[in-house]
């Protein structure tokens, strides 16, 4: 592709929400007002325009992509492989991203979720509040409660009893700092609701239907199906939809590092580290050498410097990288 060097500079925030549309808008489940919406947000600017066009026509290119590609992460790394002499794409196009995530979920199922993460998953279209990729974001609200989102992050706000505010986070990470004089305060993750009706603050982790509400100062109750808990500082608890573990200490440093920056692994499998520096870095990386998946790592990276994490866990288990357009790494 090509762009004339007249071309208006499309922020990275705009580029996001119209690739959004133009899947939304393809998957055929749009519906009359969602429509309505669109327009309004197409018509908003000149550079909401030029942004939609952009999404489209890279849209249009990725179909013929689609339909070659193979059902496993194996196979898509591999098509990579065999196109690596072929012409790059933009920086910032999705193409290559859209393309690998396509060989799992299939042509068919592409709008209504995303194994891989390339793109956000259908509960997470109507947000009130969401971060990108690497993002953070704080957000006050009317009740004197600070919202901090970490990176890909989507949260909706509900409507719970008189008296009380909430929000819903559907997926990712956000910590809470509830004020004195603010109103009781919960937050829906999953099966569960962490409430605070005092002074607090508290982080909840939810990914991949697995919850963790993390209690740093004051103290937090615990909804659950499968019983309740009541955190104190400097505690934990987990939960699934079936069940809720025990209440558990933890280091505040490790599990707050995210605030500052940093990411921290005690004795963490290799896998997991590498899914986790996924939610921070632009693009995939796929750890394919199954020998050392499960090998363990203790490390402190800075979220700014994940390249050099990723070069030194490479030395570290000696593994081979390989480098593929859009933001694509094979850990091997």
């Amino acid at each position: 592709m090509t762009m004339s060097d007249d071309r208006p500079e499309i922020p990275d925030a705009l580029q996001q929400d119209a690739q959004a549309w133009v899947r939304k808008l393809h998957s055929g489940a749009a519906t009359q007002w969602e429509a309505q919406t669109f327009r309004r947000w197409r018509d908003a600017s000149p550079l909401h325009q030029a942004a939609f066009l952009e999404a489209r026509a890279q849209w249009r290119l990725l179909q013929p992509a689609l339909q070659k590609l193979a059902t496993t992460n194996v196979e898509a790394a591999n098509y990579h492989r065999q196109t690596l002499r072929g012409p790059r794409l933009s920086r910032r196009t999705f193409l290559g991203a859209v393309t690998s995530t396509a060989a799992v979920a299939g042509v068919a199922g592409m709008a209504v979720y995303s194994p891989l993460g390339f793109w956000p998953a259908v509960g997470d279209w109507n947000a009130d509040y969401r971060t990108a990729t690497g993002e953070q974001r704080t957000v006050t609200l009317p009740n004197q409660v600070s919202v901090t989102l970490n990176t890909r992050t989507s949260m909706r706000r509900v409507a719970q009893d008189p008296g009380e505010v909430g929000l819903d986070l559907v997926s990712g990470e956000a910590a809470f700092e509830i004020s004195p004089a603010s109103r009781a305060f919960s937050v829906v993750a999953g099966a569960g609701r962490s409430i605070s009706a005092e002074s607090a603050r508290f982080e909840v982790r939810h990914l991949e239907g697995r919850v963790c509400v993390t209690c740093l100062d004051g103290r937090v109750r615990i909804e659950h199906p499968a019983g309740h808990r009541l955190l104190q500082a400097q505690q934990q608890a987990i939960y699934s939809e079936q069940s809720i573990s025990s209440i558990s200490g933890i280091d505040p440093e490790a599990v707050s590092a995210w605030r500052r920056g940093e990411l921290v692994f005690k004795q963490t499998p290799l896998a997991a580290v590498v899914e986790e520096i996924n939610r921070y870095r632009p693009g995939r990386v796929m750890l394919i050498a199954e020998a050392v998946s499960d090998k363990t790592l203790s490390a402190r990276f800075m979220v700014e410097r994940l390249d050099l994490a990723l070069l030194q866990i490479q030395h570290s288990f000696d593994l081979t990288a390989r480098s593929f357009p859009a933001g694509m790494l094979v850990l091997s």
